[in-house]
């Protein structure tokens, strides 16, 4: 079976990626765990000409529409976000063969969007959850990645409220079986984290990047 190489990013601007190091990555898909600079994910999309997915981080600004019937009045209107990138906060999304589901955002600890309770986010969890179980073109592996910005509770190794991450990643990651779970949020300062397995799934922090393969 061919191998899918995700470059994954995340929280910092990777600086090495302004060079031909990101064109010798060769990546079949870019997936983003939120709080970079919409100009950076552009540029990311454009140098490479491959789907670039994402989901937003609690200090990223508000990229859905209140309204959730809205469409641009033109159909060459910008949508909000960074343009020629697909926001998966919520949904459920396939780019490159690659099925996708996206959870954004990060605990609730200030004002702001893209931040959420723990209740909040185990309802948001549970759509997830129905809309993968309810897919008729699902097969034995229901999702591929999980892609969500905070990091399931327990793997951020932070106390503070900020940086918990949630247990309904968790839940997520034992009841969908993805191959990889990739969040952002916690930040090594230099240090690579290492993997590590939640049931039979991969857990990658990407921060700021990591090429990965499935």
């Amino acid at each position: 079976m061919a191998m899918t190489r995700i470059l994954a990013i995340a929280d910092e601007v990777d600086e090495g990626l302004y060079t031909e190091k990101l064109i010798e990555l060769r990546p079949d898909l870019v997936l983003s765990c939120g709080d970079l600079p919409f100009d950076y994910l552009e540029y990311v999309v454009s140098r490479l000409d491959v789907p670039l997915v994402y989901v937003p981080g609690n200090h990223d600004p508000e990229v859905r529409s209140p309204d959730p019937t809205w469409m641009p009045l033109r159909a060459d209107a910008p949508i909000p976000g960074p343009q020629g990138c697909e926001n998966a906060d919520g949904r459920v999304v396939s780019a490159a063969g690659v099925r996708i589901a996206g959870m954004g955002g990060s605990m609730r600890y200030r004002p702001g969007p893209n931040q959420y309770t723990d209740a909040e986010m185990r309802w948001r969890a549970l759509s997830i959850e129905v809309r993968v179980k309810l897919n008729p073109a699902r097969r034995a592996r229901t999702l591929d990645v999980l892609l969500t910005h905070a990091p399931p509770l327990g793997w951020g190794q932070r106390d503070d409220v900020a940086h918990r991450g949630f247990a309904a990643f968790q839940r997520l990651a034992r009841v969908l079986a993805p191959k990889v779970l990739i969040h952002g949020h916690v930040h090594p300062y230099g240090h690579g984290e290492p993997e590590r397995p939640l049931a039979g799934t991969r857990v990658v922090n990407a921060v700021p990047s990591r090429l990965i393969e499935i």
